[in-house]
């Protein structure tokens, strides 16, 4: 009877964690293959241990090359999305225009659509343009693609401001561009933080509409999907396992920072 009325109060609990132990598993077992030693081509049964993919990750030849390709391209595809969809979340909330609930209705479409049908459009695009498939398609498709969970990120941070603080801010004679930087932005920062790591995860991680764009541009997802076809190095298992040792570490810091500047508070 204890027992149940133990499981009765962490029921919730208990549910969350068996979600997040079954989340976590693939990222488990890529760490766990990145230590093996197949004997073959492909690394799907453990062999040996072995730390020879990690003591050279760039063993394979256009892994790191892919991989740095696709940082630039996450980067930049960040920094473009980030800052038109802060422009665009500000104008739909501060502002009254024509059109305006159209606006609004369309910033949804790339979001609710299979990527497949942005892609091919892309694709047409492209091709009647005539322009050369490469890194700056690329690019201009992933700013395209990322662009509308920006907005709505920063958007949802920007409709639950109060206007108050700025108002207070122009009564103590902060002028337009002081008031935004000093209290506006800062408010309004960690919705486009949240919009700039989901732009971010999602260009890098992107396949469908980086192979429909790419031409002979070779990104990691590509490169990734190339190799499984011939057989998956263990080095892709190396990199998948530092890119998520590296997330969790720049997780723990943000909450430890958020936890002292709330101490600092109190």
């Amino acid at each position: 009877m204890a027992f149940v009325n133990w499981f009765k109060r962490n029921v919730v609990v208990i549910a969350g964690l068996l979600t997040l132990a079954y989340l976590l598993l693939p990222n488990v077992v890529v760490t766990v293959f990145s230590f093996n030693r197949p004997k073959g081509r492909f690394n799907y049964e453990w062999q040996q241990f072995s730390t020879d993919a990690w003591r050279d990750p760039c063993g394979v030849s256009g892994l790191c090359e892919s991989l740095g390709l696709s940082l630039q391209l996450a980067f930049w595809a960040t920094l473009g999305a980030t800052l038109l969809g802060t422009m665009i979340a500000f104008a739909l909330v501060r502002y009254r225009f024509r059109a305006r609930g159209a606006v609004n209705s369309l910033i949804f479409l790339p979001m609710a659509m299979p990527e497949v049908v942005m892609a091919a459009s892309l694709l047409t695009l492209f091709l009647n343009m005539g322009a050369e498939l490469g890194f700056w398609t690329i690019l201009i498709a992933h700013i395209m693609f990322c662009l509308s969970f920006v907005v709505v990120a920063v958007k949802a941070r920007v409709m639950s401001m109060d206007p108050r603080l700025e108002q207070a801010a122009q009564d103590l004679y902060a002028g337009p561009a002081q008031t935004f930087l000093r209290v506006t932005l800062p408010i309004a920062a960690p919705g486009i933080a949240a919009g700039a790591l989901l732009a971010f995860a999602l260009s890098f991680d992107d396949f469908i509409i980086t192979n429909f764009t790419a031409g002979s541009t070779v990104t990691f997802p590509m490169f990734v999907w190339g190799s499984a076809q011939r057989g998956t190095p263990v080095q892709i298992n190396v990199i998948g396992t530092a890119m998520f040792v590296v997330a969790v570490l720049l997780v723990l810091v943000s909450m430890a920072a958020g936890n002292r500047r709330r101490r600092q508070k109190a």
